[in-house]
């Protein structure tokens, strides 16, 4: 069964790449979200977010009324569901959006629809979405009930795409497609394959779920062993950006890069879901997010110590010493701020200096609300003009290209080695 109308539920920074990947290929795809802005915006051809290539793609998409956007469901072949998945109380999954979008399109569906769900979700998620959907549909029968013989087919597929290179990996990299029934896989491969160019795996949905999670907690513990090991290094007084270029000349080591901390909606936030399933096993995985999760405060004791020698060497008052922070996004060189790291330093810092606190973020044009009343959002120049102490946050390719006789600060706080 062919699948001429593609529905996308939630355009953001996963979603509208979707809706304009099968767009590009002639499909028609309808996006829905409950955000009337974001609606209107990519109606008009336009984006609402910053991602390379993904502008030109929507707005031809448009143009050719490939792509429409709207606030709810429409009649479609397949739904793809690309909804948040944060975390609630004690880091538990928190899978409202996921049902609410569930219970949204069980009105629409019909005999032969295929449903995937790509938020990334704890294990079970997708067999308690196809249960959401036989409760508002008795009429129709899901894998649960009917096994291959489904009315509607039911899968799961997570994304694993890098911010700034999603219209590249989204159509070059492999993808884990998890039915709940062969079938299920069948028809959502031939779904993906539509402007895949890289391999549709199939598994178990259940497994899918896990090696999504599996990904992103790999990458989590990996960087915590980066930042304890920064946290080592200042204790010894060793530069830790060449001890890990030494290190990694080892055939068998490859160790990340230390930061601020880890920020974005997946691996600071997946790793919790595999915890709070499995809270006896999940042992290094919960160090990990702890290690990564306390580093924020660690960089923001540093800033202490260098305002206490600022104040010491000049003889300012607390109140005239002004701190620029560099960098607000959760990665280089996107505009996503999603419990980003940066964005609690800056926070953590505004909160107790008595003087001016700037940011510095080109790829944002107002500061997010936790920031709106004790940070002032300013440009490179000014900032490296005012600031008595500078906190490297971000290493956003228009901070690596400041030169060094620009930088006259003597207390520097840098996160990512770009002033070393």
């Amino acid at each position: 069964m062919s699948f001429e109308t593609i529905s996308v539920i939630g355009l953001g920074y996963i979603g509208l790449p979707t809706a304009a990947a099968f767009a590009s290929r002639g499909k028609k795809v309808i996006g829905i979200d409950v955000n009337q802005l974001a609606v209107e915006t990519i109606n008009r051809g336009e984006i609402h977010i910053v991602e390379p290539d993904l502008g030109r793609v929507v707005k031809q998409a448009v143009e050719h009324k490939f792509l429409q956007a709207f606030t709810h469901p429409q009649v479609a072949d397949a739904f793809l569901i690309a909804v948040p998945t944060p975390f609630k109380g004690d880091h538990e999954p928190d899978m409202a959006y996921v049902e609410s979008a569930a219970r949204s399109i069980a009105p629409v569906l019909k005999k032969g629809d295929l449903v995937i769900l790509e938020s990334t979700s704890p294990v079970g998620s997708t067999e308690q979405m196809a249960n959401w959907l036989a409760e508002m549909r008795s009429d129709l029968s899901f894998p649960q009930q009917a096994g291959e013989q489904a009315d509607v087919n039911i899968a799961y597929c997570p994304e694993r795409v890098l911010p700034g290179q999603v219209m590249v990996e989204l159509i070059k990299n492999d993808r884990v497609i998890g039915g709940m029934t062969p079938t299920c896989s069948a028809r959502a491969s031939e779904l993906y394959k539509i402007f895949l160019e890289g391999e549709c795996v199939v598994t178990n949905s259940r497994t899918a779920e896990m090696c999504k999670l599996t990904e992103n907690s790999f990458r989590d513990v990996n960087i915590a062993f980066a930042n304890e090991l920064s946290l080592i290094c200042s204790e010894q007084n060793i530069n830790v950006w060449e001890l890990i270029r030494l290190a990694n000349r080892h055939p068998r080591v490859n160790i990340l890069q230390p930061g601020p901390g880890v920020g974005g909606h997946c691996i600071a936030v997946d790793p919790w879901f595999i915890v709070a399933q499995n809270p006896q096993q999940a042992q290094l995985i919960r160090t990990a997010r702890l290690v990564n999760d306390g580093k924020p405060l660690w960089v923001v004791e540093k800033v202490k110590a260098a305002v206490a020698d600022c104040l010491a060497a000049t003889n300012k008052r607390a109140s005239e010493v002004t701190i620029a922070c560099f960098g607000l996004a959760f990665k280089p060189n996107i505009d996503d701020l999603r419990e980003s790291p940066a964005v609690e330093i800056a926070h953590l810092i505004a909160e107790w200096n008595a003087g001016q606190t700037l940011a510095v973020e080109p790829n944002v044009r107002k500061l997010p609300k936790s920031l709106a009343d004790s940070v002032t959002l300013t440009e490179t120049t000014d900032a490296l003009a005012q600031a008595d102490v500078l906190v490297m946050l971000v290493d956003h390719q228009q901070f690596k290209a400041i030169k060094p006789e620009e930088v006259n600060q003597t207390w520097i706080v840098d996160t990512k080695g770009v002033w070393r």
